[in-house]
Formats: C-alpha cells, structure tokens, sequence
C-alpha cells in the first residue's frame, strides 16, 4: 500500500529511486580516566586521528568534478580548516591534560562548548553552521574509535556500490558524503532533521538534487529497498507508489527535465517582461571564485556578500589590512556592482575569551547584533568600515548596513562611514568616488517605518528570511516550529509591499536577497509587488529569468492589489495561487 509523507521540500525537482537508509550518525563517546603517564602517549593519539581525519577530507576534495560551483568546494574547505582550529584541537588537548581523560571524551567536551555557542546565535544562516563543528567531531571521533563514516570509510570512496537510482533516507547527511554519494546514482536525499538552510538543503540546490529535509522519523517509515517517490518542490515522498502514480510523475520528471534544458537558451537574454520591464537579476555569493560561476549563469552583479566568515573559526578579530586584502579580491573578482554587508554577528559569538564581544545574551536573535554591536563597538566597526572603503576603488562597491530598525542607527552607522572616508582621504587613500550606503530590511519596523528610512538610504534590501522570523515569532532553524515559516503570510507580504512602495517614492533601487527572491515560485507575485531587483544563488538565477520573460507586469500588479485588499483569507490565497500560475 502506498505511504504519502511530508516534509520541507528544499531543491526543485522529482526523483524516482530505491530507498537506501542511512544508519544514525550519533556515536556513544567512552569516558575514562587516565594515569598520569599515559596523558601525552593519549595527545598523540589524538593528534593522530586528527591529521588521518584532515587526510580522508583532502581525499574527498580532490573527488570533485571540475566545474563544480564554489559553494561545495567551500563546504569541504570549511571543514578542512575546522580540523586545524585551535577552539577544536587546543581545547582537546587542554582537556586531555586537565581533566586526564581519554581523547574521545576530551573531543566531546569542545564540541560541546562549540555547539552550545552555535546554537545561541541568532543569524539562521550561521547558527545551522553549528552542524559543521558537529560533522568535523563526529570525523575524528571515528577514526579515534575506529569506525567508518555512515556512508564512507576512511579512504573517502563511498562503501555502498550504487547500481540504481537511489534515494537515501538519513537522519542528516554531511557534505562530504553528499559530494560522494551525488557522484554515484543517487537522485534524492531525505533527512529527518534540518531547514531551508542546513546542507543538505544548501548542497542539495546547488548539485540539483530534489531533496526533502524535516522529514520525521523518515527511516522508520520507509523501508529499505522500496520504490519511493520524491518531490522535492512541493515536500513530499510517496513509497511503494501505485501505476498510475508512477506515470503521473514520470511526466512531471519529463516536462521539468524539458523545460530545464530550455533553460541554456535564454542564458544571454536581457531580462525583460512581456510588457518592456527590465529586471535585474543579481547573485548571492560567499567566495571571489563564484562570481565567475555567477555571471555564468546569467547574474549581472552581487546582491549579497556576507563578511562574517572572516570572524569565524579563529581566536581573534581580523584586522584592517587582512580584510582589505578580501574584499578587494572579492570587487575586483565581480563584473558589475556588488553589495557588500557590514558585520552580522552579535554578542552571542565570541571570538575568543580576550576579545569578547560581551556578555551571550538569553535570547540573542533579540539582543546586540549586527548594527546595535557595531554601533556599541565603533573601532570594530570603523576597522571593518576603512577596509571597506579601501577596496571600493576595484569595482562598484555598495555597503549594506544589517538589521537597521530605525532612522537613528541609520545615520549612527552614517557618520562612522563618513568620518572614516574622511580619515582616509586625508591619508591620501584612494577611494571610489561614490559608494552608496544602504539598509536591510529585515525587522519589522525597518518595514514599517520604510517611508522614512528611504529619506536617509540609497538602497533597500529585504532580508526575507530574518523579516519572516520576526513577523512571525518563529525560529525556522528549529524543527519544532519551522512548518510555521510563511513566506504568503498576508502580514509578510504586507510589510514587503510597504517596502517595495517607500522605496519607488523615494526613487531608490529595492532589492530582495533572501531565499524568497531566488525561489520560482514567488517571483510571479514579487513582480506584482513591483519587485524588480531579485538576488539569489546563482543556480536560480535562469529560473527566475524564465519566469520574468513570460511575466506581464501590469496585468500581475492589479492581481497582486486586488490580493492584498481582500479580507477573506480563501480568497486571498486562491489569488495567490492564480497570480503564481
């Protein structure tokens, strides 16, 4: 009998396979106590399964394809400077000795540290990257105690010897058995665990795998060996399907795999509506090597550049000289304009126990971060500021300010920009003659006080995935709650819309960088908000474009008005299903 299941669908696209469970990645660490002369014949141990741990990661790095976007490369080398990261490997040490025990147990206890500041994070993006810290631990634990990977033994080659299309069904998946195992005839991933934002779902969009993640208790529903069907769109799994819907999505397969190869013929097409409306379609990107892969397919600048990666995994701030030296590279590696955003990290994430950056707040996504910790600590901003504005000779450089709420933190963080232009030029720096200073929307009173906001900003970028979050009261990193995560909410697309309008008044360029731009199945309706700057991950970017060519933008803006003043909330989503057709 055939099971329908569900779960967050996170990459487009429908898989047809054999299902092939994964085992639980969780390990039972040992604890013992060690004599004093077996402490230092324990640290070798440790260092030694550590470096055969960085050996099997270096393996897996050199299996990937050329071609192959950044972002999945970048995944492998995060992980590979995680194995060498003194918050990881000194800590053990220092564990081993100070607590005289054994290495596994020493290893848990920095992981446990490490995780717990993950988890207090408020930045979606970078508290999922708690699973990074997890995935390299739980590495090097294996070697310690001599086990293989879930999916791959120590030599880096996967151990299941794939001869038909499969669909594995894990707890969580890491990269490096994603890269592995996407290599042989896998065509879906299912987990149990993770978001819109966990890698699976970040991996699984870039390789153009249909994956479901969410999806609870997967493994005991689904029994290994039997056809299942995934749809990684709409979230849903069927097992042991039935004739008639095999062929069902066995047409679907065919019409999207139709209409994906009509994708390479509009890659040099200018998007532009029906009706004569350009569109700009931009890339987010997190290393100098994708905006190559950008531009490839299609993207005409950066939306979205994140600077907190140079804060992360280290035991210091970086100073002005080392950003400088990232930033330029990363302008003068876009060929057009590039956003680029001021430090989004707050208080819940220390650098190290000699520069804190205060007290870890009981509820950090409402606490100081990103702007407010800027503000409060002007020389970590004016460093990052002066690097900055050093770099923005190389390209066309924008400085996005995070989670402004109100007009005042707008013109605090103004001043500081000015005032290091200033110093600058009087050091006889070389400047670019103008860089535009914008605000990311992604409060709910950045929204709704957008008419003023506009009076101060050059730019507006809406910030869906923290916007949502905070309108709606939900943490989508949490799998108890993350169903609730709405992009259609009428109070979301209400405050976008807000947006949207404060900036065509004030004649100021709107952007929307979240991972709202870059799905499909939004841009109809984003267009009758009267969107027209979308940024995304660069394998959206043609997707988009498509829907933009066959969009006719007046004729979705009267849907979208008549949408937005319905009262009725059927209604309301029975338009939003027509505008989305």
């Amino acid at each position: 009998m055939s099971l329908w299941l569900n779960g967050i669908g996170v990459s487009r696209g429908v898989a047809i396979g054999r299902a092939l469970r994964l085992h639980a990645s969780d390990l039972e660490i040992p604890e013992r106590r060690l004599a004093a002369g077996d402490i230092e014949h324990e640290i070798t141990r440790f260092y030694g399964a550590q470096r055969r741990a960085r050996d099997e990661l270096r393996s897996v790095r050199e299996q990937i394809p050329l071609g192959t976007p950044g972002d999945i490369a970048a995944f492998i080398d995060t992980h590979l400077l995680m194995m060498d990261d003194r918050s990881i490997v000194d800590t053990t040490v220092a564990n081993i000795r100070s607590h005289q025990i054994n290495a596994e147990a020493a290893l848990k206890k920095s992981r446990d540290v490490l995780v717990a500041v993950f988890e207090q994070m408020d930045d979606p993006y970078l508290k999922t990257r708690k699973d990074d810290v997890e995935h390299v631990v739980a590495r090097i634990q294996r070697v310690l105690m001599k086990q293989a990977q879930p999916s791959a033994p120590a030599e880096g080659a996967p151990k299941f010897d794939i001869a038909e299309p499969t669909v594995i069904v894990a707890d969580d998946i890491t990269p490096a058995d994603i890269i592995l195992l996407s290599q042989q005839q896998v065509v879906a991933f299912i987990t149990e665990f993770g978001g819109p934002l966990s890698h699976t779902a970040i991996l699984a969009r870039s390789l153009g795998i249909p994956a479901i993640v969410g999806l609870r208790d997967a493994r005991r529903w689904l029994r290994e060996g039997e056809t299942v069907i995934v749809d990684g769109e709409q979230g849903h799994a069927l097992a042991d399907p039935d004739a008639q819907a095999l062929d069902f999505f066995r047409a679907k397969q065919q019409r999207l795999a139709a209409e994906r190869a009509q994708l390479d013929l509009i890659r040099d097409q200018p998007p532009v509506s029906r009706d004569g409306v350009k569109i700009r379609l931009l890339a987010n990107i997190e290393l100098p090597e994708d905006a190559a892969h950008a531009a490839g397919m299609g993207a005409e600048g950066v939306g979205l550049y994140r600077t907190e990666f140079l804060y992360m995994n280290r035991k210091d701030l970086p100073g002005e000289e080392e950003q400088y030296d990232a930033y330029a590279k990363v302008v003068s590696a876009v060929q057009g304009p590039i956003t680029i955003r001021t430090l989004d990290l707050g208080a819940d994430k220390q650098v190290d126990s000699g520069a804190r950056l205060g007290p870890t707040p009981n509820n950090p996504a409402l606490g100081l971060r990103a702007i407010r910790l800027c503000l409060k600590e002007p020389e970590l901003f004016r460093t990052q500021v002066r690097a900055l504005l050093r770099a923005s000779r190389f390209g066309q450089m924008k400085i996005m300010l995070p989670m402004i709420s109100s007009v005042g933190e707008f013109r605090q963080a103004l001043a500081v920009i000015e005032s290091a232009r200033a110093q600058l030029l009087r050091e006889g720096q070389v400047l670019a003659d103008d860089v535009p200073v914008g605000a990311m929307i992604e409060v709910p009173a950045a929204a709704l006080a957008a008419p003023m906001l506009a009076r101060v900003a050059r730019f507006f970028s809406i910030g869906t995935n923290d916007l949502i979050q905070y309108t709606l009261a939900i943490d989508r990193v949490d799998d108890e709650v993350n169903y609730l995560y709405d992009p259609l909410h009428p109070a979301v697309l209400q405050l976008i819309q807000r947006t949207i309008e404060a900036g065509v008044r004030a004649g100021i360029p709107v952007t929307m960088c979240g991972e709202m731009a870059g799905d499909v199945r939004y841009t109809r309706l984003l267009l009758g908000l009267g969107l027209q700057e979308f940024s995304m991950h660069p394998a959206n970017v043609l997707e988009v474009k498509r829907a933009v060519l066959d969009a006719d933008l007046r004729e979705l803006h009267a849907k979208a008005l008549r949408m937005l003043a319905s009262a009725d909330v059927e209604e309301q989503q029975s338009l939003i299903a027509a505008i989305g057709r």
